[in-house]
């Protein structure tokens, strides 16, 4: 779709009322401002908003709105399916407001909307403090946070929402509302899950722990040792302490010193914990794993910061990604799961992944709108190519792993995991209650449904309907 013709006049002015930029087609810099992570995301807007202050935030809704625009949010940029980003409409990019201001005393930072994790990691190493973030240090805090937050750390400190404070939202309207346990208790329980269905977060105000030392064990093994691994893997996890996160990963293998030669270029498994104490502590701790045979290492302490960007993919590649959580894994998802890391599009930047649930995330508030907290383990297919060529087959890998996976699936999954998959899935993600309760709030903030590229929750009827 072409970008919308929009009046020199009204566009003239929305320039001039406008603190950051606005960038349209024929400027320069537009198609870097209009790129998002995904690289098979070519999306024209109209208008890109730059926003610089929460006054921007209000003017950018209702400049679209005036000039009846569809309208995108943009954070990190991470949405797999570049809900971020319209053809033809208006995007607001929050990417300018990037503070993240840290209060030790009360152990809490506030976070400027369009802050990515590093923003925030970076700002609260100093003090040895830290919050449950995203596995890339890339990925936006807001749409993180609003859609759940799971990370290494969510088995010590539960997801990132659990560590929710307050919120500032710009509305559909143009006004503004701040969220919290105390204000607006409705819309702050919506804002633990339902993305940014209700409004643009201009900031977030996040719950920090201390975190004196944080340790990581990475394992390599050959891929025909993926059953017994991951067995062993499942074990450990399932009687791990609270520090212990991490996950066991199929990949290619990076041309790393820790990687052996002959693994180089080829699939390979790694066994990662990830551990929120020192180095002896996580060696003791994972000593089930060390006896498993491995062919490389890496087992050192390092700044949360820097483990944060350890995993990081470059923007621009090719992006479908997808997920399910199991209510168990038995020997025979096992099996299923290593079957599957031989399909895999193989040179490439993709993983296949499993991840431990449990610990502080399964204790949550169980009242929240995230019901798969309460499964064990996660199976999420991450495929990252960077040949056109390989869509089909890098797509139809994530299905298949989906389709194979449904046996032990809780039917209920961590939207931020995955694309636009249909509104079942969206509605079944947070159950019919939840979701129920979800399109009340959504009726009352933006009964338009304006803020609809998103993993979308649809308006209540006036009747309830």
């Amino acid at each position: 779709m072409a970008p919308q013709d929009i009046a020199e006049t009204a566009l003239a002015g929305f320039r001039q009322e406008l603190t950051g930029e606005a960038i349209t087609p024929g400027d320069r810099g537009y198609d870097e401002a209009r790129a998002v992570f995904n690289g098979m995301i070519d999306r024209r807007p109209s208008v890109i908003a730059q926003c610089e202050t929460q006054a921007d935030v209000a003017r950018a809704i209702r400049f679209g709105r005036d000039q009846e625009l569809e309208m995108a949010v943009r954070g990190g940029g991470h949405s797999v399916a570049g809900m971020s980003l319209t053809d033809g409409g208006i995007v607001i990019d929050l990417r300018r407001m990037h503070t993240v201001i840290v209060d030790a005393g009360s152990r809490a930072a506030r976070i400027g909307g369009g802050a990515t994790m590093s923003d925030l990691d970076r700002a609260t190493q100093p003090y040895n403090l830290a919050t449950t973030g995203g596995r890339a240090s890339t990925t936006g805090v807001g749409g993180f946070t609003l859609g759940g937050g799971s990370g290494w750390l969510e088995r010590k400190y539960g997801l990132a929402c659990d560590n929710l404070i307050a919120v500032e939202l710009v509305t559909a309207d143009g006004s503004t509302v701040h969220a919290s346990e105390d204000e607006n208790q409705e819309l702050f329980w919506a804002l633990h899950g339902g993305g940014g269905n209700f409004g643009v977060a201009t900031s977030i105000t996040l719950q920090l722990h201390e975190l004196p030392a944080m340790s990581m064990v990475m394992l390599v093994f050959r891929p025909e040792a993926g059953p017994q691994v991951l067995q062993a893997f499942r074990d450990f996890g399932e009687s791990a302490p609270d520090e212990a996160g991490g996950g066991c990963i199929y990949l290619t293998g990076p041309p790393e010193p820790f990687v052996p030669e002959q693994l180089v270029g080829e699939l390979m498994l790694v066994a990662l914990v990830t551990y929120a104490g020192g180095e002896a502590e996580a060696r003791e701790v994972t000593e089930p794993l060390l006896r498993l045979g491995h062919e490389g290492e890496v087992i050192a302490e390092l700044p949360y910061a820097e483990l944060q960007c350890m995993l990081d993919d470059p923007p621009g590649l090719r992006n479908y990604w997808s997920a399910e959580y199991l209510g168990s894994f038995p020997d025979e998802a096992v099996e299923v799961f290593c079957s599957h890391a031989s399909a895999m599009p193989v040179p490439s930047n993709s993983q296949h992944i499993l991840f431990p649930v449990g610990g502080a995330v399964a204790r949550g508030r169980a009242d929240y709108p995230v019901p798969w907290r309460a499964s064990p383990w996660a199976v999420h297919p991450f495929g990252i190519w960077d040949s056109p060529m390989d869509d089909e087959r890098g797509k139809r890998w994530v299905r298949d792993v989906r389709a194979d996976f449904a046996t032990w699936s809780s039917g209920t999954v961590y939207l931020n995991f995955i694309g636009q998959e249909g509104r079942e899935r969206v509605m079944s993600s947070f159950g019919a209650d939840n979701y129920k309760r979800l399109a009340a709030v959504k009726a009352e903030y933006d009964p338009d449904n304006v803020f609809r590229l998103n993993h979308n929750i649809q308006p209540a009827s006036p009747n309830g309907a």
